[in-house]
């Protein structure tokens, strides 16, 4: 083990016994100490989820890039191991950045991750080189492979920019060898995703490419997962800069889904739809699991990187994930659902039926910074079609967080302008969702510091952080014009 990593897993463990009593989010993993931001190598291992992630210890802001690493029986409780990965060889020594993990047929666990290494330009400019590499461990110490970097820029097709070449997803085929995709882009910054093959994991060669943007979705693409899934195949990316496209795509740094079929003899994907994973403000960056009972779950930064580095330095902690979320195929659209696991946690259930709306109401028993509502709602019989209906949340006299939604338009909002911030950051995403006639169904999950809300059984999901005070605990319901609401609400016991 390095000095550099010995260093790192020290300072890890002092400082968090410093912070210790600080608030956190109950069952959203959030980083040990410092900073996190993407999820990497979620696995399933010697009996327990692993997940690593994106890390600068040191500091509350990004920073040279360490992988933390935390393990759960349930995807809810997790416990920190120490660091698992520190930027301490000559072809990793600017960052560890994304990657994935996969078993071994000798019991080890085998990462794969994309080493980083500062280089001056001609011009006097600083550049990132970017290689894939090798880890092999047992869980919680890993040994980098001597063979580093597996593939480097003479791996690359024509054009692969050796500056954008990173966040490496590997699996295992079934005829036991690996695969694993990685994004790249062509010259002019244009993303594509390239397929990789390897007999034994540590020698790899390129097969194609499997995809390219053609100029549709942002312009680099990073962390892709591919996987099957109810009979198709699915393609998730992270493009950066993206154009919005009406009320699916939003500016900056987002999220694509891909659905088609893939034909593994040629290694042909045919593309069939595409639509945003989240459409909320913060999500990015997600990684995808099979559980041992064949579920896929996917997991995802909560943060947007044109807000993230806002918050002041002295912060002890920074970052979040999201909610876990088992994923299907449903009539060619990707479908999220909170993992069932959370149901366990349920507690205090509050429920009402056919309660009527027609201004601000609030309903007894309906309070709380940690819980599960579900919410049905409708136009009132025989009444004009109501003109707006919101939830907020999170509120006290002076701040809220609201999910609103308009039937005429079918467009559902989340707005977090008056959550207590003082910075004019980014505070409402719209969804253009499916609604006949003005009915929707609404599962909101609050977790102290974020809101997700699982519109339509997952067709819809919008996600937001929120850094209320947490005395803020109140909810109230609103409509313009009468509707009418069933609900039910769940304190989350986190000791459950």
């Amino acid at each position: 083990m390095s000095q550099i990593l010995r260093d790192a897993r020290k300072y890890e463990e002092t400082r968090e016994r410093q912070i210790k009593d600080e608030p956190r989010p109950a069952f959203h993993l959030s980083t040990r100490v410092g900073w996190l931001n993407d999820p990497n190598g979620f696995a399933y291992y010697n009996g327990e989820y692993h997940l690593f992630y994106q890390y600068h210890p040191y500091n509350s802001h990004w920073g040279p890039m360490h992988w933390g690493h935390a393990v759960s029986s349930d995807l809810l409780h997790w416990k920190y191991l120490p660091a698992a990965l520190a930027p301490d060889t000559d072809y990793d020594r600017d960052g560890c950045f994304s990657g994935s993990a996969v078993s071994l047929d000798d019991g080890r666990q085998m990462l794969m991750y994309t080493g980083v290494v500062k280089e001056t330009q001609p011009d006097g400019s600083t550049r990132e080189v970017q290689r894939q590499c090798i880890a092999i461990g047992d869980g919680t110490d890993y040994v980098k492979y001597p063979g580093n970097p597996v593939l480097d820029e003479n791996d690359l097709p024509e054009g692969g920019s050796r500056f954008d070449f990173r966040d490496p997803k590997i699996w295992r085929a079934p005829d036991g060898t690996f695969r694993c995709v990685a994004g790249n882009c062509t010259p002019d910054k244009d993303g594509r995703i390239l397929l990789f093959s390897s007999e034994d994991g540590l020698k790899w060669k390129f097969e194609k490419t499997l995809i390219s943007n053609n100029g549709r979705f942002g312009r680099m693409w990073e962390c892709p997962d591919f996987f099957e899934l109810d009979g198709k195949q699915v393609l998730l990316v992270s493009p950066q800069d993206m154009l919005p496209q009406g009320f699916e795509y939003h500016n900056g740094n987002g999220t694509v889904c891909i659905i088609g079929n893939y034909d593994s003899e040629t290694d042909t994907f045919i593309e069939e739809k595409n639509q945003a994973i989240d459409y909320g403000i913060d999500f990015y960056a997600p990684q995808t699991v099979v559980a041992p009972d064949g579920r896929r779950i996917m997991i995802g930064w909560m943060q947007n990187w044109d807000t993230c580095n806002l918050h002041s330095p002295e912060r002890s902690w920074f970052g979040q994930m999201s909610l876990p979320r088992e994923l299907s195929v449903k009539n060619g659209r990707l479908i999220q659902k909170p993992v069932r696991e959370l149901e366990q946690m349920r507690t205090n259930k509050v429920s009402y039926e056919n309660v009527e709306v027609s201004d601000v109401i609030r309903l007894d028993g309906m309070k709380g910074r940690r819980i599960d509502m579900e919410l049905t709602l409708r136009p009132a019989e025989g009444e004009e079609l109501y003109r707006k209906f919101a939830v907020r949340f999170a509120q006290n006299d002076t701040c809220h967080t609201a999910v609103s939604f308009r039937p005429h338009e079918s467009i559902l909002k989340v707005d977090r302008k008056f959550s207590g911030s003082r910075r004019a950051i980014i505070h409402q995403r719209r969804s253009l969702v499916n609604s006949v006639n003005g009915r929707i169904t609404m599962r909101i999950i609050l977790d102290n510091f974020s809101v997700e809300i699982f519109v339509n059984n997952g067709e819809h999901v919008l996600s937001a952080t929120l850094y209320t005070d947490l005395s803020a605990d109140g909810i109230l319901f609103y409509s313009d014009g009468k509707a009418v609401i069933d609900v039910v609400k769940y304190d989350l016991d986190f000791e459950a």
